[in-house]
């Protein structure tokens, strides 16, 4: 993989995870409150989903 690609891909998810609170402070802080009121388990599959959609919007886009 290409040290470029790389890092252009970690920026684009600075990017990405920066606007939510730049556009909607409020909706920001209370995603996190509900976040906070989850428990691990549930947390856990959050995470495994996200990740599992990640993954297969890239395979899309790679394959492309």
């Amino acid at each position: 993989m290409d040290d470029d690609l790389l890092w252009s891909a970690l920026a684009l998810v600075l990017v990405i995870e920066g606007l939510l609170p730049a556009i909607n402070p409020a909706g920001w802080r209370q995603m996190f409150t509900r976040l906070l009121a989850m428990d691990d388990q549930q947390l856990r599959t959050a995470g495994l989903v996200s990740m599992v959609l990640g993954l297969l919007l890239l395979w899309l886009c790679r394959s492309a």
